[in-house]
């Protein structure tokens, strides 16, 4: 996980802060996103097409085309989200800080030849 950010409306900016921060580190390829009006809007495709990165977006029903975040959603909710009771949006925000770190830094995947993504990342 490169960046997120938590979010109880719709508005994109929050979309596009995490872009920025994500940019950051470097420029992808290409981006896969789904078809969400923060995702398409001009604001989010014009900054990746800026930073010369390709947009791809998930056709309608197509939950293969974005199988790996659809993993790792599931993964936060199950192995957090779920087993917790955060009582405010801000408790939410901490709580979903420490589990990316852990799930970063930590947390071993099968699919990773049992390393971590920040393993996998730096090399």
């Amino acid at each position: 996980m490169l960046s997120w950010q938590l979010s109880n409306t719709l508005d994109g900016m929050f979309c596009l802060e995490a872009l920025e921060e994500a940019l950051s580190g470097g420029a992808p390829e290409i981006f896969n996103t789904d078809q969400g009006v923060q995702y398409t809007a001009e604001v989010f495709t014009g900054r990746l097409e800026a930073a010369g990165v390709r947009v791809s977006m998930d056709g309608r029903g197509r939950w293969m085309d974005n199988v790996f975040v659809e993993r790792l959603w599931r993964t936060v909710k199950y192995e957090h989200v779920y087993l917790h009771d955060h009582a405010t949006p801000r408790a939410l925000e901490a709580g979903l800080a420490s589990y990316f770190l852990f799930y970063n830094e930590e947390r071993i995947h099968a699919s990773l030849d049992y390393l971590t993504p920040a393993a996998v990342y730096a090399a």
